[in-house]
């Protein structure tokens, strides 16, 4: 049965509740994403590891609330509801948008709370102090938005078809690459846990160097590993990506 927790405010999704783990693994999905794409990450690791996904305002279950346009906002606003389930040791693993989202919140539990998680996983995503230099698209007319969201590959056909549901999911994508392209980078000490970097071999989107970048980011160790497949490579490569992070959180267990 898969749980949200009531003190989390709806933002935490545990999808299959084991209150015997030794870890928490908390999973941050990409912009336009849910926490659908994790539903079955548990049946792929350790018994020992716990798998909970945060759930953006404005999708799945909370559809009707207002979406957040502005990462400040985000970390803002789960931080409290994030320090209740923080109970025992945990990793964050972010994917594109949900790196940035993660990334964020470790340097704030660090100043603010002194708490570290075991290990930060990120994902297709731009180590955060290299700015981007692409002109923003959240704000272009609808013809062109959907043009330029053609261009990840992350939409399905089926999707793109359907008026109906573009019409429902426009406004996530608006609001979640108002988040990536208004993001500010602020320079600050690097973390002090481990990072690994993930990456698509086919991804036009973020390159080799721009994962690399990351280990400027942490006083600890840094590796990277890149798995077949375009920005959204950890939907093919799930098992792959799953045995490494089994692999590297084993010894946190």
């Amino acid at each position: 049965m898969i749980k949200t927790f009531d003190n989390a405010n709806n933002w935490v999704v545990d999808f299959k509740p084991n209150p015997q783990a030794k870890l928490q693994l908390i999973c941050f999905h990409y912009a336009g994403g849910g926490t659908s794409i994790f539903r079955t990450w548990s049946d792929y690791l350790p018994t020992d590891i716990k798998v909970c996904a945060i759930r953006l305002p404005g999708r799945e279950t909370r559809f009707k609330e207002p979406l957040l346009t502005h990462m400040d906002c985000i970390i803002q606003s789960l931080i409290y509801p994030l320090l209740t389930i923080l109970d025992k040791p945990f990793a964050f693993f972010g994917h594109s948008m949900g790196a940035l989202i993660s990334f964020e919140l470790a340097r704030l539990l660090r100043n603010n709370y002194s708490l570290t998680p075991q290990h930060l996983f990120v994902s297709s995503c731009c180590a955060p102090q290299l700015m981007d230099s692409n002109p923003p698209i959240y704000n272009l007319p609808e013809s062109k938005f959907v043009e330029k969201l053609c261009e990840f590959n992350g939409i399905p056909q089926a999707v793109l078809e359907d008026k109906e549901l573009m019409q429902i999911f426009l406004p996530i994508f608006r609001a979640d690459f108002s988040v990536l392209e208004t993001y500010c980078y602020r320079p600050h000490q690097p973390l002090n846990c481990s990072i690994t970097a993930f990456g698509g071999m086919q991804d036009s989107l973020v390159s080799f160097s721009q994962l690399e970048a990351w280990q400027a980011q942490t006083n600890e160790s840094f590796s990277l590993q890149r798995f077949p497949g375009n920005h959204f490579f950890l939907n093919p490569a799930k098992v792959s990506l799953l045995a490494s992070i089994s692999k590297i959180l084993h010894e946190f267990l």
